[in-house]
């Protein structure tokens, strides 16, 4: 359930966002909190948050969106909330200033009209303000200037608009931005002045813009700003990736220290000063690389040849990888000599039939002559980059057409998973080409995560092999470093063994006394599927049963008696591997279910109450009949009640209920039960109970908290705070304390009587705050006074605020609901004199509610701040003139 009727929480960027669903339901549900779209995304997430308390820390505002909180029990449909967090900010504005193509003539600013464009992202949308020095512009008092909303911008912005240039329009101006102090968001502005020197940027670069060099090399980028007031700031930035780690920017230069291929990339020089369009530059990069040297042999194509044949055409090609790849140049060697292009012998420097950056060498209607070894030389011309070389021997026994097959039995390979594999083809011929290695299916990628893999001996080693990578492999011989023609191919079946999938994995089973039990171990699937073995044992010791089938589904039948309860398995094999069923098999009953959504605790003398527990029975049919349930009910693990209870026979789905009594306020109680059959106890479950209803006698003096126990009447201190507040009398007080701040006694005047303080000496700080936390006071929805809907309450206290660097004492409310919402009910500041004071407080809480007590540190450490004899009453406060300030609230 939710208090919040808009279903709508707005808080600030960086704070921390608390939502909390307040469930009912039995058996008691499952929270789990989801997202939609925020305002900066646009997916649906999970928040894999089960959790009655989605708590978000620093939020920010792509977390902003619809939050669905959903409550499941297995019981009807599916239970589901939903609040939109609206997430406020206000960054810093972007003023740029600009000056139409048209209207620029001599000096960029001298005449004419200037725009001056400040744009912010905010939400709530902002408010913006204009300023000439710190005057605010008025555009009906001022005829010389426009103030406009463009259309078709990014964020919110507003333009001020400079018509014809008076000298009064060189100054400073100012826009501001606000949305209003909404969640505390300060006002932001920024500043610009405008002279008839202002330009904008210009910048001329030190390189071409496209940059070669070798590795190793230290290289430096340099980009002149040429124009621009005020003076501009140059960046650098590089696309893909980011700068390299070894890379020193130094005013408009950036030097790059011994440069690697991994250096590479486009590289970006800007200019901003606000004014105009930001200056770019840019520089591709390149560092030299040459890798991957190899050759093909193609026969003539013309007569559909694979061989090589005397008085038929063959060429010899020769590729490398490089950067750039234009860049490189080829030579030829026969015999170790140079080759000139002749009638016979023809260079391609760049072949049109291969693929780009690939050299060829024609030979022309071989003769006996030509079969030599031929030489391929790949290099960058004057650079240090060492050059790559490829021998091809060609002679008409040198060169044979590859043949590719899988060695005998070699067809199907078979592998236990979590095995090794090796797949074979093997490869024959000269040259002999290397394999390539893909899956048939060519939707599914290698083990590896590549499409292909090469191998040089036509071996595909398969390490750690699961039931994902069964199926089939295709080998096909590679197209280059052997003869370039139709490609051999032959297929391998990889074949993984695992052991049998059975169902269940653990399944508990429940029986009466002398039923029949009848346990089935079901094989979902198994490679190979013919099972060896399926065995059954009872609490590790064998079962003799009669002999069936393996093939059949492996099932066990007897009747459940006090000698074979216990934990029975199903050992399935089928020869690679063992899967087991486990059954725990009993007649011990389920455990309860407690109802949590059970009444408030009942008050029943001044400091004690009773407690109505209450449950249903989980299957009580399950199992022999429930005659009664042991309770066991412990405070801080001392027993408080062990005894037997004998209750009606249990049945499904219908509550049962045992009064706790004498239970002392405000301590919490831990409360096991546990179901008791004539077989035995059954499982036992535990659950905590406390009382937190408010105070409500009619006397405020019957329920005052002085904080004179040391459990300070069910306070605690808030954890998200920075530092905690402190219980103290006069007697515990230290001797070296500040002597001109703090309370020396309690509000009584007692030297034993205690109050709450903070503490504000070092090592604390201006502004760190201490919050004082209530318990959680249950509310139900009652009509309160004329004009509203709700039961007032009043929170007195006494306070003490002496001292000249006294912070700031507030009060706050804090409703629980679907989002925990905090807000200020009465506050205080300064000093306020050496006696203690007391304040009231109304509240009309709409739920759940807590007072909080905030403490914040001033300027100094004279700024002790105390409070004593707090409490909550039902109903408006009594008007005195005692009372120094008071607050009213509603939420």
């Amino acid at each position: 359930e939710d208090n919040i009727s808009e279903r709508i929480y707005t808080i600030r960027e960086g704070d921390t966002l608390v939502l909390q669903c307040l469930v009912k339901g039995h058996p008691r549900p499952q929270v789990r909190w989801t997202k939609t779209a925020g305002s900066g995304s646009d997916k649906f997430q999970e928040t894999s948050i089960f959790n009655e308390t989605l708590r978000i820390p620093n939020i920010q505002r792509v977390q902003g969106g619809r939050y669905y909180c959903k409550a499941e029990n297995g019981v009807g449909v599916a239970a589901i909330k939903s609040i939109r967090v609206d997430v406020q900010y206000l960054d810093k504005p972007v003023l740029t200033v600009h000056q139409t193509v048209g209207d620029v003539r001599g000096n960029y600013y001298q005449e004419k009209t200037v725009f001056l464009r400040c744009t912010v992202n905010s939400n709530p949308p902002a408010r913006f303000i204009w300023k000439r020095g710190n005057k605010p512009i008025e555009q009906s008092k001022d005829n010389g200037v426009d103030i406009y909303e463009p259309l078709y911008t990014q964020g919110e912005t507003k333009v001020l608009k400079l018509k014809n240039l008076r000298p009064q329009d060189f100054a400073n101006y100012t826009c501001q931005v606000s949305v209003r102090n909404v969640c505390d968001i300060p006002d932001s502005s920024v500043t610009f002045r405008l002279a008839n020197t202002t330009t904008p940027p210009a910048l001329k670069l030190s390189v071409n813009e496209t940059y070669v060099v070798d590795p190793g090399q230290e290289v430096t980028l340099s980009c002149e700003v040429t124009a621009g007031f005020p003076t501009p700031t140059v960046s650098w930035s590089r696309y893909p990736g980011s700068l390299p780690q070894r890379s020193m920017i130094r005013g408009g230069s950036l030097t790059l220290r011994s440069v690697t291929p991994a250096d590479a990339g486009v590289y970006n020089c800007t200019a901003v000063n606000n004014v105009g369009n930001p200056a770019r530059r840019t520089v591709n990069f390149i560092v030299r690389t040459m890798k991957n040297l190899t050759f093909q042999i193609t026969p003539d194509s013309n007569k559909d040849s694979e061989s090589i044949q005397m008085g038929r055409d063959l060429k010899l090609s020769c590729h490398v990888d490089a950067q750039p790849q234009d860049k490189v140049n080829y030579t030829w060697y026969k015999n170790g000599a140079l080759i000139y292009s002749a009638d016979s012998l023809i260079v391609l420097r760049s072949d049109p039939d291969m693929p780009p950056g690939t050299s060829s060498l024609e030979i022309v209607d071989m003769k006996f002559r030509d079969q030599a070894t031929y030489s391929c030389v790949a290099n960058f011309p004057g650079s240090s980059v060492p050059e790559l070389r490829v021998d091809v021997n060609i002679t008409q026994s040198s060169v044979v057409p590859p043949v590719l097959s899988v060695p005998v039995g070699g067809g199907v390979v078979n592998v236990s998973e979590g095995g090794t594999a090796e797949l074979v083809c093997l490869v024959d011929g000269k040259p002999r080409p290397p394999v390539l290695w893909s899956r048939a299916n060519k939707d599914l990628p290698m083990p590896s995560g590549d499409w292909v893999v090469e191998t040089r001996d036509g071996r595909l080693r398969l390490t750690n092999v699961t039931r994902d990578m069964m199926g089939a492999y295709r080998c096909q011989t590679a197209p280059y470093n052997g003869l370039n023609i139709k490609r051999r191919q032959a297929q391998v079946q990889l074949n993984v063994e695992y052991p049998p999938v059975v169902d269940p994995v653990l399944l508990d089973v429940r029986s009466q006394t002398f039923s029949t039990v009848n346990l089935r171990c079901l094989i979902l699937k198994s490679n190979p599927n013919r099972i060896a073995s399926a065995r059954w044992y009872r609490n590790g010791l064998p079962i003799r049963t009669p002999t069936v089938d393996p093939q059949s589904v492996p099932q066990l039948r007897f009747k459940l008696d006090t000698t074979n309860n216990g934990t029975y398995e199903c050992r399935v094999s089928n020869g690679v591997g063992t899967s087991t069923c486990t059954f725990i098999v009993s007649a011990q009953p389920y455990n309860a279910e407690f109802y949590y959504d059970t009444p408030n605790p009942i008050r029943t003398l001044k400091n004690n109450y009773s407690y109505i527990l209450q449950w249903t029975q989980k299957e009580p049919g399950a199992v022999d009949k429930i005659i009664g349930y042991w309770i066991n009910v412990q405070q801080n693990r001392q027993t408080i009640l062990s005894k037997q209870i004998t209750t009606k026979e249990p049945v499904k789905g219908v509550l049962m209920s045992y009064t706790l009594m004498d239970l002392r306020i405000p301590l919490s109680y831990e409360v096991s039960l546990t179901p008791i059959t004539s077989f035995g106890t059954g499982n036992t479950v535990t659950r905590t109970i406390q009382y937190s209803e408010p105070y409500t006698y009619p006397r405020p003096s019957d329920h005052v908290c002085g904080f004179e126990d040391i459990r300070i009447c069910g306070f605690t201190q808030d954890r998200s705070d920075v530092f905690d507040w402190t219980r103290q009398n006069h007697l515990t007080q230290n001797p070296k304390r500040s002597v001109n701040t703090g309370p020396d006694t309690d509000r009584s005047g007692t030297k034993e009587g205690y109050y709450m303080y903070i503490e504000t000496s070092r090592p604390r700080q201006a502004g760190d705050r201490a919050r004082l936390l209530s318990p959680l006071y249950n509310v139900t929805a009652a009509r309160g006074p004329t004009g509203t809907t709700r039961t007032p309450y009043c929170v007195s206290f006494y306070y003490h605020m002496n001292g000249k660097h006294i912070g700031t004492l507030n009060v706050l409310m804090r409703v629980k609901s679907i989002a925990t919402v905090d807000s200020a009910v009465w506050t205080l500041s300064g000093h306020q004199g050496p006696q203690w004071r007391k304040a009231d407080a109304e509240i009309y809480p709409s739920g759940p509610f807590q007072v909080v007590f905030e403490g914040i540190r001033g300027n100094g450490f004279e700024g002790d701040i105390a409070i004593d004899d707090v409490s909550v009453t039902k109903g408006k406060c009594k008007q005195k003139d005692s009372v120094d300030k008071t607050g009213l609230y509603h939420q």
